[in-house]
């Protein structure tokens, strides 16, 4: 298993139980913004945090604007939302 397969799984046992069209979304998202498997989940983690649910929408957003701030570390991320004023 790859690391986001990892990371998928591991909200699966956690509770965060996300349906095949959700992750096939997921996917799509990780391919369409040629992002990392970090920049996903970090996408994942904060759309979980701000939506209390998976929002394909939001997720697809927040990846994009990941990706396209060429923001590398989680930190530099949540900070750059949080100059946009979204509370993290």
């Amino acid at each position: 298993m790859n690391s986001l397969e990892n990371f998928l799984a591991d909200l699966h046992t956690k509770g965060f139980k996300l349906d095949d069209e959700a992750i096939k979304f997921i996917y799509f998202g990780k391919k369409y913004t040629d992002a990392s498997d970090s920049k996903v989940q970090t996408a994942i983690e904060l759309t979980l945090k701000l939506q209390h649910r998976f929002d394909s929408g939001f997720y697809m957003s927040v990846l994009e604007e990941i990706t396209q701030s060429g923001l590398t570390s989680r930190k530099k991320i949540e900070n750059h939302f949080r100059e946009k004023g979204i509370s993290i």
